[in-house]
């Protein structure tokens, strides 16, 4: 059976309410596919209008994307594998499957109240193509629009004004992608209850020549402890990029890693240390209880997820990354 993209699009609601870890475990678990790509958006009423034509077939949905307001924040994911489309619409369900008890996400993360034949309130939480047409409509249209309506977005106006804010960064590392499973959406469920906003997505792979930077300041203090403290660094650069410093060529560390991450930017306030919390310590050995590292962790590098620790830092690892880079647009011209 061919490779096939496909896409969901996450709604404003469920993004805000902090629904997105969730959903994004329960269609890695249950499909099998591969997260390829994902982008936050804030989409112009063109874009909503274009969209909603795409998935005439779902006249509740339709009729939602085309009456939302211009600027509503929403998340947008991209799997890839084995028969994609009818995999990811079967677990995301449709206008007419709505009214299970959780078999699919729609039954789980959305909302339908109908009074004498008439819809009184229609959220579907998440929204997917139900055929491969849809899907490649949909996908050029987002593709087409991520420069300009997506990245890195900016949720000042959902918070109280004159609230101070920052953004930080957060890496969920490989060890929740060995296999497909609900872990990457656990991470950030527990970011979730911080109630900061969802602000940047991005899954990349991490190069030898990033990671030998984003981990440069960990090298000395590692050498200046450890007896062993250099090739101990180099195991973590391996962990995150799939291959150590020392067995690469200057043009092979370049080149991105085999090793899947997925890079999230959080915006409110005290950003930085509210993420570090609910993070937990270093050591999962150490962690409190319903920390990320407590409930994914299993050692001191591989410990469920990264969180930058200091507002001067995020600038300097979002930097490292090209977190701003948008490859949301050439990965998927480049699969279809």
């Amino acid at each position: 059976m061919a490779t096939q993209l496909t896409y969901v699009i996450i709604s404003p609601t469920a993004l805000r309410k902090g629904r997105s870890g969730g959903i994004l475990g329960r269609l890695i678990s249950r499909s099998g596919l591969e997260l390829y790509t994902g982008r936050l958006f804030a989409p112009s009423t063109a874009l909503l209008t274009a969209l909603s034509g795409s998935i005439a077939g779902q006249s509740k949905t339709s009729a939602y994307l085309k009456g939302l307001l211009s600027g509503s924040q929403a998340l947008a994911l991209v799997l890839r594998g084995e028969d994609a489309v009818a995999k990811v619409a079967s677990i995301v369900g449709n206008d007419a499957s709505m009214s299970g008890r959780g078999e699919t996400l729609r039954d789980t993360f959305g909302d339908l109240v109908e009074e004498n034949g008439k819809t009184v309130y229609f959220e579907p939480g998440v929204i997917a193509p139900a055929n491969a047409a849809e899907a490649a409509a949909g996908l050029k249209l987002l593709a087409d629009a991520s420069d300009a309506e997506g990245g890195i977005l900016d949720a000042t106006p959902t918070f109280p004004a004159g609230t101070m804010l920052e953004k930080t960064l957060v890496l969920i590392k490989p060890d929740n992608f060995t296999y497909p499973s609900t872990r990457p959406g656990g991470v950030i469920d527990l970011f979730a209850r911080t109630g900061l906003a969802l602000v940047g997505f991005k899954p990349f792979h991490m190069s030898v020549a990033q990671g030998e930077e984003f981990y440069g300041p960990v090298l000395d203090f590692l050498v200046e402890k450890l007896p062993d403290g250099r090739a101990q660094w180099e195991s973590i650069v391996a962990f995150m990029s799939g291959k150590r410093p020392s067995e690469c060529t200057p043009a092979e560390k370049t080149v991105p890693g085999t090793q899947p991450c997925v890079a999230l930017i959080y915006q409110g306030p005290d950003a930085v240390a509210k993420i570090r919390e609910a993070l937990g310590s270093t050591n999962p050995a150490n962690a409190m209880h319903g920390t990320i590292r407590k409930e994914f962790g299993t050692t001191i590098m591989i410990n469920g997820a990264h969180a930058s620790d200091s507002v001067q830092n995020v600038a300097r690892e979002t930097g490292i990354i090209r977190l701003s880079e948008n490859d949301f647009k050439t990965k998927i011209a480049a699969a279809l």
